[in-house]
């Protein structure tokens, strides 16, 4: 099986392009705000100016104003992206408007594209992802969905409770899941909803005190109370959403590892510097063995994690499900992310610890990717299961 590793020429510039957007207009933003965005002018001011620059949104259609890449493209292109926080803000390609727009692309109606995916993709609104519930609810098992929705006359009453729902303060639709027949744990019977903003049964209860806070919009906790939604607010197919759910989080799963892979290299940037720059006991930090495995197991663990990615992008590009190699990317990319990060402030020593640079953010951001997107003990319980059914055959 051969993997051909080379980007186009065309998805090498754009990455090119990427890359000095980065560093010389988003990064000096992220550097004074700590990292963390928390106002539209912040945003629209970044979006703004990577439309200036021909690096926004890179991911959609060109009939919607993006590059049209696939996901061996993206992969290029949001690692780049991802050596700032802001920088997957600034292209529009942040979770979770970034896997919205993928599963709008590919499952909307013609209408709906209109309405939804066009704004969305133009960065003249947000979005967000209704699944994960409370316990006993949707989490790792999505087939635990409690949440429901009742026919009524002239569409659906959505009665549920949500939490995690990334990006749900300031959005201007959320896609619900909801459950349309059958009972939690039965693997089908669920149906995606677009319910828009002003809808006044979908209420956000609260913010959600998390590890993390670069994802724009915080994680909330979303009340369905009685929210009736027309007919065409259906998204597909009724009974559907657990296969629709499919083509948008294996794609997701990825471009989130893509971002993540960013930061690791930021931090791997930081900490060679620091380790280049400061001398100890006679020597600079670069000289010394246990610096120098650290640093050598940073690059490891990245370029590891750009192989896995690719892979598993491929696959994907080529129509299969990629459910293996995503899983294993994943698994693999979360863990390596977190270690290279924390190696990093380790090298640093209390600069890394302190607030001048930004590598004390950076690990309470990756922390959670290990949870994010499936937790990596559901992965391999997964990896292990297909493993051993293939071998079984």
């Amino acid at each position: 099986m051969s993997v051909d590793l080379a980007p186009d020429p065309a998805v090498d510039t754009l990455a090119r392009r990427t890359a000095t957007f980065v560093r010389e207009v988003v990064v000096p933003v992220e550097e004074r705000h700590g990292g963390v965005a928390r106002s539209e002018s912040v945003r629209t001011n970044l979006q703004r100016a990577a439309v200036d620059a021909g690096v926004f949104a890179p991911h959609v259609a060109p009939e919607y104003g993006g590059h049209g890449l696939d996901m061996r493209g993206r992969a290029v292109v949001f690692e780049e992206a991802g050596y700032s926080l802001l920088g997957p803000l600034a292209l529009n390609i942040a979770a979770p408007d970034e896997g919205n727009m993928h599963l709008l692309e590919i499952i909307a109606a013609p209408e709906q594209k209109e309405r939804y995916l066009r704004p969305l993709a133009a960065g003249a609104v947000r979005s967000s992802f209704a699944m994960t519930e409370p316990a006993p609810g949707a989490g790792s098992d999505p087939a635990a969905l409690a949440t429901r929705a009742e026919r009524v006359p002239g569409g659906w009453r959505i009665d549920g409770r949500k939490w995690f729902i990334t990006g749900a303060d300031g959005a201007a639709f959320t896609i619900c899941m909801a459950r349309t027949s059958g009972r939690p744990g039965d693997r089908g019977g669920a149906t995606m909803f677009l319910v828009d903003a002003d809808n006044p049964r979908m209420k956000l209860v609260r913010h959600i005190e998390t590890l993390d806070e670069s994802l724009y919009g915080g994680h909330l906790e979303v009340l369905f109370d009685g929210c009736v939604v027309p007919d065409s607010a259906v998204l597909g197919e009724v009974d559907e959403g657990f296969r629709y759910a499919q083509v948008r989080l294996g794609p997701a799963r990825m471009t989130h590892c893509m971002r993540w892979l960013g930061i690791a290299r930021r931090s791997q940037d930081i900490a060679v510097a620091r380790a280049n720059q400061r001398e100890i006991f006679g020597s600079r930090l670069a000289d010394l063995g246990m610096v120098q495995a650290m640093i050598a197991d940073n690059e490891i663990d990245i370029a590891a994690s750009r192989a896995l990615i690719l892979q598993a992008c491929w696959e994907l590009d080529l129509g299969r499900s990629g459910a293996q190699s995503t899983a294993i990317a994943k698994t693999f990319t979360a863990e390596a992310v977190w270690r290279v990060v924390d190696r990093a402030l380790q090298i640093c020593g209390a600069l890394g610890v302190s607030g001048d640079v930004l590598l004390g953010r950076y690990l309470r951001e990756v922390r959670p990717f290990r949870i994010y997107d499936g937790p990596s003990e559901t992965h391999r319980w997964a990896i292990a299961q297909r493993v051993a059914r293939a071998a079984a055959r």
